[in-house]
């Protein structure tokens, strides 16, 4: 006598559409954390308002002078007495250096900072200004 099984075997599918939910949510996920670690390198100041074309340049010098006197190459502080040694080595062929500002920064600093710059090698000077 032959004996049947009790239960026919059926073979396992793999769902496709929860594995897609699934990968969209770790998609978001992981864009949004990387979003969140990324360090902008950029200080906080309020530049005065103006209209100007925007800078071809891509990775640009750029003197910082914070409201309350600090001086930065790009994101590296200085002080004004180092400032030409942190200056001459990273001008680029065009010697341009762009100043950033803030609104309420003391101008004695900024001039007195653009003149350290000028004796490090820069030639011209570009003042960053916010779009009106």
């Amino acid at each position: 006598m032959k004996l049947r099984p009790s239960r026919t075997r059926r073979r396992g599918r793999i769902e496709i559409i929860p594995m897609i939910d699934v990968m969209f949510f770790l998609l978001a996920t992981f864009m949004l954390a990387s979003l969140a670690m990324q360090n902008l390198h950029a200080l906080p100041v309020n530049l005065p308002q103006g209209s100007a074309q925007p800078l071809q340049e891509a990775h640009p010098l750029t003197l910082t002078v914070t409201r309350d006197g600090k001086l930065l190459i790009n994101e590296d502080e200085v002080t004004l007495d180092g400032l030409a040694s942190m200056v001459a080595p990273r001008l680029a062929t065009d010697r341009t250096v762009i100043v950033n500002a803030d609104t309420d920064a003391p101008n004695g600093v900024v001039v007195q900072a653009m003149l350290a710059a000028r004796t490090a090698g820069a030639e011209k000077f570009l003042f960053a200004v916010r779009r009106k």
